[in-house]
């Protein structure tokens, strides 16, 4: 085999390759046409286990497993942040086991915040149903380059998977968005509550050298995720 063809063949498999690592990466394919989630497999008799979930016998399947009802309720944002997140993942539908997706509902009270925070399993796409937000998100190291935009009602936005990033209402009035998530369980990890309020407490050392400030900057961080 000539040197060229094996240099081919080699690149071909490596890209077979990264791209199954991608595929395994990501929220899995179904394999049937639904998997509705049960956190008791012995209360319905089944034994099929699918994306962390027992899957309900497909014969006690009922409309309800794949309802939410009262996404048009505004959630409560009189809170230090002035925000509320309404997610609904598989553990509020349990139909969408399998599927990929989720669905929040984000209410800001004036100069309300959503923090900084990551999807680690997610990409969210946005839209700007009432008021005026400015968004952002933050790339990876080395760059650590910011993406902002005001948006507007009937504004969309994107935050690829992973990437810090926020919403902050700039408006006088209190502002509704919705998002679009690409996991039936993105999760989230808000960066404040994670570094400052961790359980137990991050030592003072580490967090004294990583933000270069004294012991007493960083026990009054501490004492906010108390």
């Amino acid at each position: 085999m000539k040197l060229g063809a094996v240099v081919c063949s080699s690149a071909i498999s490596l890209f077979i390759l990264h791209a199954t690592i991608c595929a395994w990466g990501y929220d899995p394919s179904p394999l049937q046409d639904f998997c509705v989630a049960i956190d008791d497999p012995n209360h319905y008799n089944s034994a099929v286990f699918v994306n962390g979930k027992f899957c309900k016998d497909s014969k006690l399947v009922k409309v309800e497993d794949f309802l939410f009802q009262g996404l048009n309720i505004p959630g409560n944002t009189n809170n230090k942040q002035g925000s509320n997140v309404t997610l609904i993942n598989v553990d509020r539908i349990p139909g969408l086991n399998t599927l990929g997706i989720s669905l929040a509902r984000i209410d800001y009270a004036p100069y309300g915040l959503n923090p900084p925070h990551t999807h680690p399993r997610g990409t969210e796409i946005l839209v700007v149903v009432e008021g005026s937000l400015l968004v952002g998100f933050v790339t990876s190291n080395p760059d650590n380059k910011l993406f902002t935009k005001v948006l507007y009602k009937g504004d969309v936005f994107v935050f690829p998977i992973g990437l810090i990033h926020f919403q902050f209402n700039v408006g006088h009035g209190p502002a509704l968005a919705f998002a679009g998530l690409s996991s039936q369980n993105p999760g989230t990890i808000t960066i404040a509550n994670a570094v400052f309020g961790s359980k137990p407490p991050i030592s003072l050392d580490v967090l004294t050298k990583a933000f270069q400030v004294d012991e007493k900057v960083i026990e009054a961080l501490q004492m906010q995720f108390e």
